[in-house]
């Protein structure tokens, strides 16, 4: 078996000879390396290449099939595609797969190229002058950065921050590489210095427009919405018709509460673009999220008439909940999952969407086929790693100890005023914050990301020792002022997502894993657990596409193994901090909402108010799969929904067997 220098080794090898036109041999290598590392991605794509230089197209095309199924997003297969479709004669169809190319690796000059040919030979001009902005635009970069693109959309994400890096500090304040850097702190979750950094060019290049539209981007996902709301007016100022800004500034629109002004340019949108899937889609969105839902329907259905193959129009009919599939809907759903070239996204869409479909038809068998089915499929994209998450929560055992919060006891920012609701998704934080939220004072805002934001900080290497990955354990080298400053600026950031109640909800669920740094920098912040039976907690989530995170969701045993972990950290908080948490179970609501409602703002230290009762007439926006259930009075229906699924659970019920004794 050979090892992976050695592996290194053999491909570097074969590619010097692929380098110098000696395909057939490279095969022969390729073919005895394969014993050793079958479905190895550079394998398969070095075995597509030179398989495509020896015009064996079909077994090139063959070859890629594999690569793809292995890696969906793996641009330079789609790359091969391209090339193989151009020399075979089939444009529109090399067309395509330049296009899929350059959306997963734009860093891809000859699929520029190649769409550049085929647009300029079809005389479609408007398509002619993007692509060539595109190629101008990667042709000015110097080679370090289109190294740095390429890398990131390989996933080598520590590579390609190394080589950014290495250029600024030849090139200080080059603005792409900045933004390059920034995209890359994206990707870590280090959303402060990715801010900072896209704000620093954007001083540098005021009216660079990449720039400002990643800066709209991170300020979204810091949930600074009002901010970005100024830079997407800024961009729709300087150019008023263009559908790319419009869209941008209605989505944060609607990410600012504005849900009127939001239609009202999706509206304007489709004016200039009649039937464009992608603006339906969002309007559907905004829809639903102010409650409009025969509209919605009707918004999302127009989007599905007139792009049959857009599945995140059929998945947001599905994640309707109330809403169920006609006879004619669910053909021709089969129809376009059947579909050899449909993107890989849309196929996970679809898979989601049909696994709905059967289960509101009560045919649980088909039903969890799909739902397996998506959920292999969106694995597949997923980096997730199930015993690296078991030892990062078993580490908080470890490090948060009784001594540390004694050590720490009088620390930190002692504002009263977060409430966080933290657990498991699917289990009843949407509610729970619905009903807390409706008293008066109380804000509900949003699943906030500011401790989780702060958490990748203290992870990052440190720069003195090149040590990484130092949390939790950095806990206990933090000193009184530094904890009190993170306290106070996260008091601060989020206030303006805050009206005027003097408390407020932060509903991250994955918060439950940050709890011994909650306390040690707001020690008195109320913080909720909510608890749901965890087989209907497990499959709940297992049939839910979440837009992004929660990858643990995507297989029964890593949601299962989730699961079994959230409860033994909680079990550990609920030791080390007696008092401090308050476990509130799903199912305890439904029985008895008055009794729990009480219980809840006893420990809130609220009096009591009627309308926390009445928590489904309290009118807000609602933004998670939960909007419709909260707008409804308490019902029992859903409690036990994953009993019709139980013959294929088997897997989950052993993953949660470390639970079930706790």
């Amino acid at each position: 078996m050979l090892q992976a220098d050695e592996i290194d080794k053999v491909l570097h090898s074969i590619q010097s000879k692929i380098v110098a036109g000696h395909y057939q041999e490279a095969l022969v290598d390729l073919a005895e390396c394969e014993k050793d590392i079958p479905d190895n991605t550079e394998l398969l794509y070095m075995q597509a290449v030179c398989q495509r230089y020896l015009k064996n197209y079909d077994d090139a095309i063959n070859t890629l099939a594999v690569l793809k199924s292995n890696v969906p997003e793996h641009g330079r297969a789609y790359q091969e595609e391209g090339h193989i479709y151009k020399y075979t004669g089939q444009p529109d169809r090399a067309l395509q797969a330049y296009s899929q190319a350059c959306r997963y690796n734009p860093a891809l000059l000859a699929s520029w190229e190649g769409q550049l040919e085929i647009y300029s030979n079809k005389g479609l001009e408007n398509h002619v002058s993007h692509i060539k902005n595109e190629l101008d635009y990667l042709k000015g970069l110097p080679r370090p950065l289109i190294a740095v693109m390429d890398l990131i959309a390989q996933g080598r994400l520590l590579k390609a921050e190394d080589v950014c890096r290495q250029f600024l500090q030849q090139v200080p304040h080059h603005v792409e590489a900045m933004r390059l850097l920034a995209d890359i702190g994206v990707r870590f979750g280090v959303l402060d210095d990715a801010e900072f950094l896209l704000q620093s060019a954007l001083e540098l290049d005021p009216e660079n427009t990449r720039v400002r539209i990643d800066y709209i981007q991170v300020l979204r996902k810091r949930q600074n919405f009002q901010e970005a709301l100024s830079h997407a007016k800024y961009l729709l100022d300087i150019e008023t018709g263009n559908p790319q800004y419009k869209s941008l500034y209605a989505i944060v629109s609607m990410q600012t509460g504005d849900y009127d002004q939001a239609i009202k340019v999706f509206d304007e949108i489709l004016k200039v673009l009649p039937n464009d899937p992608v603006t339906l889609t969002s309007r559907g969105q905004a829809l639903k999220t102010t409650g409009d839902y025969d509209e919605a329907v009707r918004s999302f259905q127009a989007a599905t008439s007139n792009y049959p193959q857009y599945g995140e129009a059929y998945y947001a009919l599905a994640n309707l909940k109330i809403y169920s599939f006609e006879d004619n809907e669910i053909k021709r759903l089969h129809e376009i999952e059947q579909n050899s070239e449909l993107p890989h996204v849309d196929k996970i869409y679809i898979c989601f969407a049909l696994g709905k479909a059967y289960e509101d038809r009560e045919e649980f068998e088909t039903s969890f086929k799909y739902y397996e089915r998506g959920n292999q499929l969106k694995k597949i994209q997923c980096r997730y790693d199930a015993i690296k998450m078991h030892n990062d929560l078993a580490a908080q055992h470890y490090i948060c100890t009784v001594g540390l919060f004694e050590k720490n006891k009088n620390t930190g920012c002692q504002a009263p005023d977060p409430v966080f609701i933290v657990g498991m998704p699917r289990a009843g934080s949407t509610l729970l914050e619905q009903i807390i939220s409706s008293h008066s004072q109380v804000d509900g805002t949003m699943e906030l990301p500011n401790i989780l934001s702060l958490t990748h900080r203290l992870r990052r290497r440190d720069p003195n020792t090149g040590k990484g990955n130092r949390y939790p354990e950095i806990l206990n080298e933090l000193n009184p002022e530094q904890l009190r400053e993170f306290g106070e600026n996260f008091i601060r950031d989020t206030q303006v997502h805050r009206q005027d109640a003097p408390r407020f909800i932060d509903k991250m669920p994955n918060n439950f894993r940050h709890i011994g740094l909650i306390k040690l920098i707001l020690p008195n912040a109320k913080i909720i657990d909510a608890r749901r039976n965890a087989m209907s907690c497990c499959f709940s989530n297992f049939k839910q596409l979440f837009a992004e995170g929660q990858e643990f969701t995507y297989g029964l045993e890593e949601v299962g193994q989730y699961y079994s972990d959230y409860v033994d950290l909680m079990a550990h908080w609920n030791k080390v901090l007696p008092g401090y948490i308050l476990r509130v179970n799903y199912e305890d609501v439904v029985a008895d909402l008055e009794q729990q409602v009480k219980r809840i703002l006893e420990f809130l230290q609220l009096p009591f108010e009627e309308q926390c009762l009445e928590f489904h007439k309290t009118e807000r926006a609602v933004r998670t799969p939960s909007s419709e259930q909260v707008r409804q009075p308490i019902y029992t229906s859903g409690l036990e929904q994953w009993k019709n699924f139980e013959p294929w659970l088997g897997p989950l019920k052993a993953a949660l067997q470390p639970a079930s004794n706790l």
